[in-house]
């Protein structure tokens, strides 16, 4: 677990690390995040995570609260307090805290901001190895999937789901039986022709950073993608299925619901885009 814990400007024992009762992250789920993988006691893709965080922020009109130098050395002595070398870096920003009320372009708020670090879990570590199970189920949430805020009460009812048939994750299905993205991750398919396919990135799905990134891998390595829906039932007849994400880099899923996908092992496409995925990531400066 994560030792100290950066909140509105301070360095607080995990213990202490608190925030108004009344900030509007607790209270309407109205707050912005980010999660970036740390390697080696690096931050992996950056830029494209503070762009990402930027837009977010903008599109739900929260101002920045800080620049990107600041960001930055305050990601870095959070990591250093935490003494992490492989894990990950999570950060939250919130409009801010004040008397309850729906309307808050009165009110002049100072953003709520939280950064925490932990060291990388070895459950989830051993999954890439190994494979996940994956659970399907109904895609219940907000049509703005583009923004990556807070709100994420269906996709941990998703997650809790699927621990109980002993998966790791769900992958979130819409009213016509095609697959959205993982209830934390993008998905990902080689279908029954061979090909890599993907939903492409609208106000449906995150446009996750790893997603963005290993794009640029299959471009270096002259893989072909196809971005398009695909449903639930191709993908548990496909040769490979696997999820994208900052803690999760590239992992295979080897089940979906009640059924092995290929020969119920991780796929040798999946496996080999997870081995060189950190050739192409932006490896930042300590």
């Amino acid at each position: 677990m994560a030792r100290v814990v950066y909140v509105n400007g301070r360095y607080l024992p995990w213990g202490y690390a608190q925030v108004h009762a009344e900030d509007r992250g607790f209270q309407f789920g109205d707050a912005v995040y980010e999660v970036c993988e740390v390697r080696n006691g690096r931050l992996i893709d950056e830029t494209r995570h503070m762009d990402r965080l930027e837009r977010s922020l903008g599109e739900l009109k929260i101002p920045k609260p800080m620049s990107r130098g600041a960001w930055a050395r305050v990601m870095r002595e959070t990591i250093r307090r935490n003494r992490v070398t492989d894990g990950s870096i999570y950060l939250q920003i919130s409009r801010g805290a004040r008397q309850r009320e729906f309307i808050f372009s009165d009110a002049n708020l100072e953003p709520t901001v939280v950064v925490l670090s932990r060291p990388v879990n070895k459950v989830r570590r051993d999954a890439a190895a190994q494979g996940i199970a994956v659970k399907s189920m109904p895609d219940i949430r907000w049509g703005r999937c583009d923004i990556k805020t807070v709100m994420l009460l269906p996709a941990s009812l998703a997650k809790e789901a699927a621990k109980e048939i002993g998966g790791k994750e769900a992958w979130l299905v819409d009213e016509k039986g095609y697959v959205t993205e993982g209830a934390s991750s993008n998905a990902w398919i080689i279908d029954k022709a061979g090909k890599l396919v993907t939903r492409p990135a609208n106000n449906e799905i995150l446009r996750g950073i790893t997603r963005t990134t290993l794009i640029d891998l299959l471009k270096k390595e002259g893989i072909e993608l196809v971005e398009r829906a695909f449903t639930i039932e191709e993908a548990k007849a496909a040769r490979e299925c696997f999820i994208t994400s900052a803690t999760s880099i590239v992992t295979p899923v080897v089940k979906i619901d009640d059924t092995p996908i290929g020969n119920g092992a991780p796929g040798i496409t999946a496996s080999r885009l997870r081995e060189l995925f950190h050739t192409v990531a932006e490896i930042a400066a300590r």
